[in-house]
């Protein structure tokens, strides 16, 4: 499985994206627009913005998505009229002749009525790891982990993921101790193919994320 970097956007992209956000428009769709992952979006903003200022800018945008939802547009309430009318119209007819009935067979349709599945992440049996990943504990060489929700990059999942706990792997080592406080300490993982044979034990302590980058992996 080939992992794809992650397209670079410009100074002017970023800046049109944030216009975009502001405007209430949609992630999702400003991410197919630009060709990159929402995470993506999120970590240029959050590089551009700094950290204090993403998360106010963060808070806007869900403020600003939320008013959107609760808006209906007028468009809505005119169909909702109209049908309004056409129901009066309907119970106020007279009909007859109901003696007899036809039978309508039944339309069976290839619907797929399978849950939907989380596209977010990526299932950790089919994730390719590379050689080496550092990783950050504790003093009592315990794993050091976080709700899926102090990553601001991931805002935009719903409250439920957010809860997720999750593992940080980090690509290199200078990543790792730019995040490594003084009452932790980075080690190495010469074979992390090792994470898919601990998965259902770390599932069992609550952990059911790992975060390398800007992917989400399912355990």
């Amino acid at each position: 499985m080939l992992n794809i970097l992650p397209k670079r956007l410009t100074e002017e992209e970023k800046h049109q994206i944030i216009h975009k956000l502001l405007d209430g428009e949609e992630i999702e769709f400003i991410s197919k627009k630009y060709g990159v992952t929402k995470v993506t979006i999120n970590r240029n903003i959050k590089k551009l913005l700094g950290k204090a200022e993403f998360e106010i800018f963060s808070k806007k945008i869900k403020a600003i998505n939320r008013s959107d939802k609760i808006k209906e547009p007028k468009s809505v309430i005119n169909i909702n009229k109209n049908e309004k009318k056409e129901d009066t119209k309907f119970k106020n007819e007279k009909f007859e002749n109901y003696d007899s009935f036809t039978e309508l067979t039944p339309l069976y349709l290839d619907i797929d009525n399978e849950p939907q599945r989380d596209l977010t992440s990526i299932d950790i049996k089919s994730f390719d790891f590379p050689k080496i990943v550092y990783m950050i504990i504790n003093k009592k060489i315990e794993l050091e982990t976080k709700a899926l929700k102090d990553y601001p990059e991931w805002q935009f999942l719903s409250d439920n993921d957010l809860n997720r706990r999750t593992l940080e792997i980090f690509l290199d080592v200078n990543s790792a101790k730019k995040a490594c406080h003084k009452d932790q300490k980075v080690i190495k993982v010469p074979n992390p193919e090792v994470f898919k044979l601990v998965a259902p034990i770390l599932s069992t302590k609550g952990i059911t994320r790992i975060i390398s980058d800007d992917k989400l992996i399912a355990l």
